[in-house]
């Protein structure tokens, strides 16, 4: 039976991956932690290295330096299927040919379990994926979130250490991706398993993350929190990458950029008088976007750069395209950021800030 597990770590040093061409390495010298149980996201746009990253993890991949160890148990060279690792992609890859409940028995029969363990563990993950009504179906007769469901039980059903998923909901539209991201959720809190969650969509990270890694260029940019991040980024590409944002140049006396979100801004129209204390900087409105519960107010800043405030509806007026208006935001809610990775235990001018703050 699939009991609830406290997860298997896995501690990745200084793995690199470089491929005879391009001028710099897919993975570039990248080490983290990841903590046992734990739901770890790798977030990048495409080209970053999360995808590398997770195949050397699962070893599909060759790692060209750098090790990989799960439970303290090097794995670099072990072959992929002597790892115990559950792997999920966004093509299904299911048997065409077989139903659900063979599908996902299959992993199981050839690792020769008696047929009444296999009864169990499969009638016990499909109850876990609500299937129970389609176990005898083929694949072609599923939806596409069916079929990803099918796919996720028969990677978990043999109790690996961890779960990798590769852009899993990728292939799916709006609706089917929120209704499958709560049922991974739901999964790994029932599971207890150490689930890595490779995507690009910024959304799908905040929403299932204990942890984010943000990937750039084969590097990791920064990793904390979905709130460390969204709140203070440590760099301009994790505060542009990770959800809409203003920044500013010149505000910080160190040269550093000053990010603000568009729902901590506030917009003044003439006359309107600026809390004391609060940053101000005159604008343009250039475009107003209704959003059911929101206005997404676009905005041009005396430098031309582009910029956005978030309006609640029925709260106060957007105002108009063509006004001029004055935007303004407590200093509390802006991150002040590096415009490039900082070396490793180096702190964002944020992190200055905050943790003088905390000694104080």
């Amino acid at each position: 039976m699939i009991q609830p597990s406290d997860g298997h770590g896995i501690t990745i040093s200084g793995v690199s991956k470089v491929y005879a061409g391009p001028a710099r390495p897919a993975v570039d010298d990248v080490s983290l932690t990841i903590a046992p149980g734990e739901f770890m996201t790798f977030l990048g746009p495409s080209g970053s290295g999360k995808t590398t990253l997770l195949s050397m993890i699962a070893g599909f991949t060759t790692l060209s330096a750098g090790s990989i160890r799960i439970d303290g148990q090097d794995v670099s060279r072990v072959k992929p299927h002597r790892r115990n690792l559950g792997v999920v992609f966004q093509q299904y890859a299911l048997f065409p040919h077989m139903s659900v409940y063979r599908n996902i028995a299959y992993p199981l029969q050839q690792r020769k379990l008696p047929k009444a363990e296999v009864a169990a563990r499969v009638a016990e993950v499909i109850e876990l994926v609500h299937l129970e009504a389609f176990a005898d179906r083929l694949p072609a007769q599923l939806s596409g979130g069916q079929q990803q469901r099918v796919a996720l039980a028969r990677a978990v059903v043999y109790q690996p250490r961890a779960l990798l998923m590769d852009e899993p909901l990728g292939a799916l539209d709006k609706k089917l991706r929120d209704q499958l991201q709560g049922e991974i959720a739901r999964m790994h809190r029932e599971l207890g398993m150490t689930f890595i969650f490779v995507t690009h969509d910024q959304h799908e990270a905040l929403t299932l993350s204990d942890r984010i890694a943000v990937f750039n260029e084969g590097s990791i940019e920064q990793v904390g929190t979905p709130t460390e991040l969204y709140e203070q980024p440590r760099t301009l590409f994790v505060a542009q990458f990770l959800g809409e944002s203003n920044t500013f140049t010149g505000l910080d006396r160190d040269g550093g950029a000053v990010v603000v979100r568009p729902e901590r801004v506030v917009l003044h129209a003439g006359g309107d008088t600026v809390p004391a204390g609060h940053q101000r900087i005159e604008a343009t409105v250039v475009e107003v976007v209704y959003a059911g519960n929101h206005h997404r107010v676009g905005l041009r800043f005396p430098d031309g750069v582009q910029g956005s405030a978030m309006v609640l509806a029925g709260s106060a007026a957007p105002g108009a395209v063509g006004d001029s208006v004055v935007v303004s935001w407590d200093p509390r809610h802006q991150a002040v950021v590096a415009d490039r990775p900082l070396p490793a235990g180096h702190e964002s001018p944020t992190e200055a800030v905050v943790r003088a703050a905390a000694d104080a």
